[in-house]
């Protein structure tokens, strides 16, 4: 199996709009962060966490011609604004249309529903996207015979979240809490992906301790850290600070698991 981050910043991406600390002005690639999301491939299939407004860019730089799937974590437009470039995927072998197939939770799809409704008129103008939705709950299910298992977690008191366990991978992001039950489905990983917004508390993600907290309890062979924010530092010296088998990921990473 193999796992590309293609994003691996938070809402605003890094560098921020008008910030000139050292962060965003840094010259070192790994200091640039596209919103979170992430390529799965695992038998011949390709899975793509999100869709969020740097999808296109995403696609491009990783020369992606095919994708059997997207997987939503949930309804934020940092993971789903970019959905309507699945059009590429659709008519990239015209006259032939491939379908994608989207798979989230009952809020996430609503809103999908309504955001890119004109994809699922009655009557519909030549050259929308064509996607069929797939509503998920707790339940394990399949996509082109690869067993995914949501795993459910908060974020916020508003808002559920989904992260998917694949094999021996395990994708949280934007989680800020999780119940004892939900971590069991993720028992005996071998890599654990989870959002560490920042080093300081957040009502809405975990911390860098808060996350690191939850990779000591799942114990992966590896762990990488996304869903990251300017105020990590400068990549080079935020890495040094992570225990031994834990990184900071940063876009365009590859690993095999």
């Amino acid at each position: 199996m193999k796992l590309t981050f293609l994003g691996t910043g938070t809402s605003q991406g890094v560098p921020v709009i008008g910030c000139e600390c050292d962060v965003c002005r840094s010259s070192d690639g790994r200091d640039k962060r596209l919103r979170t999301s992430a390529m799965v491939e695992c038998d011949g299939v390709r899975i793509v966490i999100d869709a969020g407004p740097d999808f296109r860019q995403q696609m491009l730089r990783e020369g992606v011609r095919h994708l059997d799937a997207i997987l939503l974590t949930h309804e934020h437009k940092d993971h789903t604004a970019g959905i309507d470039d699945v059009r590429a995927f659709n008519f990239v072998d015209f006259p032939t249309i491939h379908t994608m197939h989207i798979y989230g939770n009952e809020p996430t799809i609503t809103t999908i529903t309504k955001d890119f409704d004109y994809a699922f008129a009655q009557n519909k103008y030549r050259g929308v996207p064509v996607i069929e939705l797939h509503t998920t709950a707790e339940r394990s299910f399949k996509v082109n015979g690869i067993d995914v298992v949501p795993v459910e977690g908060r974020h916020s008191d508003r808002f559920r979240v989904f992260g998917y366990r694949i094999a021996s991978l395990a994708y949280l992001t934007d989680f800020d809490a999780i119940s004892e039950d939900e971590l069991r489905k993720i028992e005996g990983v071998e890599c654990l992906v989870i959002n560490a917004l920042r080093w300081e508390e957040h009502s809405s993600h975990f911390s860098v301790a808060q996350a690191l907290d939850i990779v000591r309890r799942v114990a992966p062979k590896q762990a990488y850290l996304t869903h990251m924010s300017h105020g990590i530092g400068l990549h080079a010296e935020a890495e040094a600070r992570l225990p031994e088998g834990v990184h900071f990921a940063y876009d365009g990473l590859t690993i095999e698991i």
